[in-house]
């Protein structure tokens, strides 16, 4: 559209809230409203006449400039996610919007940019994610906010503690967390898969070795424990250790010394011992798998961490998290996943945990360079497992879905047990009910109302 009166059109555009500038052929700037002033820091005298880049200084002027890709397209962009860095060299979030700009017979006279500061947004979204986090670990469902609750307490104990939870559900993250905020946070923290490794190999890697002491020993070599001296060692999957090194771990525990191979003289060590396993001790305690003296010695503080599906309400938060990571990894301007991709994560299995989910989104930065993931960019694999069709059209009822999905995980936490349900969810059981029909939930198998909460 074009105005007869230069002036009434500018007096029009200063009112927008929003940033807009236009250019000719040549991308000289030629009009420059009062908000892109203030978003861009840079005054309407400078820019008139300038070449856009040189004002606009955007994440993708110089390889995937929207302009000229709505001018070679003839398709308009709208709300791509991008950076510019304003006049005081900072950078700035911002969404943009693009349209050719035609004159009053049609013909194609340069192109209109609007764009949207999006520092309040980002802002927001960092104090949410600074809520929801206790020391790079991310959740906001009830099992992880009990889990942020014990950790300062379990940092400030210098008592040994027990990590338990399936592969991926970041048992290294809380250990790191608990050494982070502990008096020892100073010191080194180490970290070694006691699973991975045989006997023999294991046992030099903990302890060390003396030159001579087997025949590529060569010279002196602390092991892990020496080397987490004062501070903390993680013993990640102790449950797939042998009995014999069971035992050397035991006394290590009880008399606080190593004995590197090839010495005989003992060395004391200071080290909190941070135990992790993916496996039920208890139950290889009573089947003769795990000594129970060290069962007892490891277990004096237990942190239970919930699978990714016991969870489902924090896979948005997730989700932000390796977005905002990845982009900044990897340079890019993905903005976020789209309806579909959001209904399909929240319904995914994800046995790999919060670390398949993570594979999941760098998977998808493969294939996005910027704007939202659509479902052609996760794996085929992921998408079957959510039970949802390829072809998904849920944009106006994904709220409703991702609603029904978290009310249905509570109910199947409980048992079924409504009013243990509600109580976690934070609602009154009439309001839950009303939900239950509103939403088409399947209850569980057993109604669970005369179920005591546990």
């Amino acid at each position: 559209m074009v105005h007869d009166d230069p002036l009434a059109a500018q007096v029009i555009l200063d009112s927008v809230a929003d940033g807009v500038f236009t250019v000719d052929r040549q991308w000289r700037i030629t009009s420059f409203n009062r908000a892109a002033e203030r978003i861009t820091g840079v005054s309407r005298g400078e820019a008139i006449g300038a070449r856009c880049c040189d004002v606009f200084r955007a994440s993708i002027c110089e390889s995937e400039c929207a302009l000229r890709q709505t001018l070679r397209s003839n398709r308009p962009i709208v709300n791509k996610a991008v950076y510019i860095i304003d006049a005081a060299d900072r950078k700035i979030p911002i969404s943009i919007s693009t349209a050719i700009l035609r004159s009053a017979d049609g013909e194609i006279i340069g192109g209109v940019e609007t764009f949207r500061d999006l520092s309040l947004v980002e802002d927001l979204r960092r104090e949410l994610e600074g809520r929801y986090t206790c020391a790079d670990i991310i959740g906001r469902s009830p099992a992880m906010r009990s889990v942020f609750e014990l950790l300062p307490a379990v940092a400030e104990s210098d008592s040994s503690v027990l990590i338990h939870g399936a592969s991926g559900t970041g048992k290294e993250l809380v250990a790191r967390a608990i050494h982070n905020l502990s008096p020892r946070k100073r010191r080194r923290f180490v970290a070694i898969n006691c699973g991975a490794l045989p006997d023999t190999l294991l046992e030099s890697e903990l302890f060390g070795h003396r030159a001579g002491a087997f025949t590529d020993a060569r010279k002196d070599k602390p092991g892990r424990f020496a080397v987490a001296d004062g501070g903390t060692i993680l013993l990640d999957e102790i449950g797939d250790v042998s009995p014999a090194m069971q035992m050397r771990l035991l006394r290590v525990l009880q008399e606080r010394q190593i004995e590197p191979l090839g010495s005989v003289d003992p060395v004391p060590v200071d080290v909190r011992v941070i135990a992790a396993t993916h496996r039920d001790l208890a139950e290889l305690v009573r089947d003769g798998g795990f000594r129970e003296d060290l069962y007892y010695r490891i277990n004096v503080f237990r942190v239970e961490l919930p699978p990714l599906r016991d969870r489902r309400e924090d896979i948005p938060l997730l989700v932000d998290h390796f977005i905002a990571r990845f982009n900044a990894l990897q340079s890019k301007d993905v903005s976020g996943v789209s309806d579909e991709v959001m209904q399909v994560l929240m319904r995914a299995e994800f046995k790999g945990n919060a670390r398949e989910l993570e594979n999941t989104i760098e998977h998808a930065f493969v294939l996005c360079r910027s704007g939202l993931i659509e479902l052609r960019h996760l794996p085929l694999e992921i998408v079957e497992s959510s039970g949802l069709a390829p072809d998904i059209t849920l944009r106006g009822a994904s709220l409703s879905s991702l609603e029904a999905v978290h009310v249905a995980d509570a109910l199947r936490r409980h048992q079924g047990n409504r009013t243990a349900a509600a109580a976690e969810l934070g609602i009154h059981p009439t309001t839950l009910r009303r939900k239950l029909k509103r939403l088409e939930v399947e209850l569980p198998p057993g109604d669970g109302r005369s179920r005591r909460r546990r």
